[in-house]
């Protein structure tokens, strides 16, 4: 315990009742964050603890907006002290229970109803979950001509000015918190992805205003704008948009998709892992469209290259876990005391918005009704044209997989309920010998390994059938248990972990090749990362240092008499024993990101294509020469 109730200086009017549940409050939510934030993580991850945080607060502002308070919000965030900043100019925080509400669970008003309609955050958990987790924490209400502001450390009060008069300021609430380094280590804030949350928030809240380290975000079309800014690859047809009461979509086909893939919030919340809502979605939109084209296809075919973007705002939704990724409720309406329940189905209403809307919209429309037929009638080609090859490669793979000394598995694994399943990691590496090192140093609950043989097949130029053909890319793709769909996929971080020379990045290529090509939602949902490993180690017999770059290389031998240098030249020879210091609490992993601007189509053709004489002038022209000789790609 980091509070001793027992200190002399505490008098017995300091020792209260209300003081020991304040306390035991932070201490419980410090001690077990996993089950408010669910995960720590350093930042490398989209789903890491520090982005939690700042959506837990933004979230609040978001709902005085949908309650029509406050259209701007304001969200800054210093890379250099990591203190990140939050204003929105709604009502502004109750100032008489303005402690309460940051720092006591179960406190807040999200339990009224008639206050919040359809919100966010509903257990009152979310600013006390940023308070107990970040060592620096300040809360400033503007209200009714006053304000009150409270300073925090380690979620334990360090100051309060009261109620004081404030007639300047426009009503609404700041929020300015460090995450403590003492639980999220030396963590780091990747830019694009608070980029992407604001851009969410801005699509799913028309006429909100964001601006984020002062450059302003605003979408005038909501999902209909986040599909044509998200899109890899050209719509087949114009874009579906739907939108009914407290349900909206957008929606098309594309080429190159082995499946669908969704975009999908509840009350303004990204569900990445999808939920109630969007099987509903997906069950519909397969039903409507088969009755419209009267051909008996499997719904997967109707539904293959489909790309959409989801929401729907419901009465007190309930979700799967405190970071709310997956929807549970199966109505519009939470149910009465006694249980019963007479709202309408979540199923049935979204049916009847597409039965109406789909249909006859695609009656209207010939020309997207025809591409439409066209794209489904392909898909049904591909799918008899594999069905005997996949048959036979599942079995293969099925076979091989009990024998299989390539995959190393783990007992946890993201498809599951585990607590630790947002842990749970493959790496993909090349060659017996860097697979062994990572073997016995891994963490054998939440952490596989995959060997490659070699250099893996370049997937650019050939089709779904030459996948399952091609044994290590069918074992590869049967572990990560995606051929039918991310939705069960095995590992939450997928890592390529290479040799960092011309080789291991040439590999390194070929694989995000291979899952640009097929399975691009695996990239496009930030499953995909590389391992950086140390090229250097200098060390002396005080202590050792193992670096990353040139720089760090250069730092550490001014830092260190006498000192012994060894350059890795790949990961095959670093020992077990070191490698523990690389693939546990301090592993580096760089995520694989897309951004806007990124065509997957365009970015292919000319790396991995056919296009050899324009590659190589590139190559060519790009070329530098390192201090050490060695020629890298600029």
């Amino acid at each position: 315990m980091e509070d001793n109730l027992f200190q002399k200086n505490v008098t017995p009017d300091d020792y209260t009742d209300d003081s020991i549940v304040h306390l035991e409050d932070m201490e419980h939510i410090r001690l077990r964050p996993g089950m408010y934030i669910g995960k720590l993580g350093d930042g490398s991850s989209h789903d890491d603890g520090i982005y939690v945080l700042i959506k837990e607060v933004i979230d609040n502002s978001i709902d005085e907006f949908t309650s029509g308070y406050g259209k701007k919000i304001q969200v800054n965030i210093n890379f250099a002290d990591r203190k990140v900043t939050i204003r929105d100019y709604g009502r502004g925080i109750p100032l008489g229970k303005l402690l309460e509400a940051v720092s006591r669970l179960n406190t807040g008003a999200k339990y009224d109803s008639k206050v919040f309609q359809k919100s966010v955050g509903l257990n009152g958990v979310g600013t006390k979950a940023v308070n107990a987790l970040s060592s620096f924490f300040r809360v400033q209400a503007f209200r009714d001509g006053s304000t009150r502001a409270a300073e925090f450390a380690d979620g334990k009060l360090v100051s309060d000015t009261g109620i004081l008069p404030d007639t300047t300021s426009e009503s609404g609430t700041l929020v300015e918190f460090v995450p403590d380094a003492k639980l999220f280590g030396n963590y780091h804030f990747i830019s694009e992805y608070v980029e992407r949350r604001i851009w969410n928030y801005c699509y799913l809240n028309r006429g909100l205003t964001m601006y984020y380290n002062d450059r302003r975000y605003y979408s005038k079309n909501g999902l209909l704008d986040l599909l044509e800014n998200n899109l890899q690859g050209e719509p087949l047809y114009p874009i579906i948009h739907i939108k009914e009461g407290d349900f909206e979509a957008a929606f098309t086909h594309i080429n190159g998709q082995s499946n669908d893939y969704f975009y999908s919030f509840v009350n303004g919340q990204h569900t990445t892992e999808g939920g109630t809502h969007q099987s509903a979605f997906r069950e519909g939109y397969a039903r409507v469209v088969k009755d419209f084209i009267k051909k008996d296809y499997a719904p997967e075919v109707i539904r293959q290259g489909l790309v959409c973007a989801l929401c729907v705002r419901i009465q007190e939704p309930v979700f799967e876990a405190q970071t709310k990724t997956k929807l549970g409720s199966t109505h519009l309406e939470p149910n009465h005391v006694d249980g019963t329940n007479d709202s309408p189905l979540l199923k049935t209403y979204i049916l009847d918005i597409l039965k109406r809307n789909l249909d006859n919209y695609l009656h209207i429309h010939a020309d997207t009704a025809e591409a439409l037929l066209q794209k489904i009638n392909a898909n049904e080609k591909e799918r008899k044209e594999i069905a005997g090859i996949k048959k036979i490669s599942r079995e293969a793979a099925k076979k091989a997989s009990l024998n299989n000394r390539k995959l190393r598995d783990c007992h946890v694994h993201y498809n599951t309920n585990h607590v630790r399943r947002l842990e749970s990691t493959i790496f993909i590496t090349e060659g017996d010998s860097a697979s062994g090192s990572i073997t016995k140093s891994r963490d054998v609950d939440t952490q596989a390994v995959f060997s490659l043989r070699g250099k893996p097949k370049n997937t650019y130029s050939i089709s779904k059938a030459d996948i399952y053909k091609n044994e290590e890319l069918n074992l590869l793709h049967n572990a990560l248990n995606i051929d039918d769909g991310i939705e069960n996929l095995r590992y939450n971080n997928v890592v390529i972990a290479t040799d960092a020379d011309v080789d291991g990045m040439h590999i390194r290529l070929l694989l995000l090749t291979f899952f640009l090509r097929f399975y691009p939602e695996l990239i496009q949902t930030g499953h995909v990362y590389i391992l950086q490993t140390p090229l250097f180690r200098v060390r002396n017999k005080q202590k050792t240092t193992y670096c990353y770059s040139d720089e760090e290389r250069v730092n550490a031998i001014h830092s260190t008499a006498n000192a012994e240098i060894t350059r890795f030249k790949g990961l095959g020879e670093i020992s077990p024993d070191e490698f523990k210091n690389f693939i546990g609490k301090d592993m580096r992993l760089d995520p694989v990101l897309l951004h806007k601007e990124f065509d997957i189509q365009t970015t292919l053709s000319f790396y991995m294509g056919e296009n050899t004489l324009e590659r190589r002038e590139f190559i060519m022209s790009n070329l530098r020469i390192e201090d050490d000789e060695s020629i890298v790609v600029a």
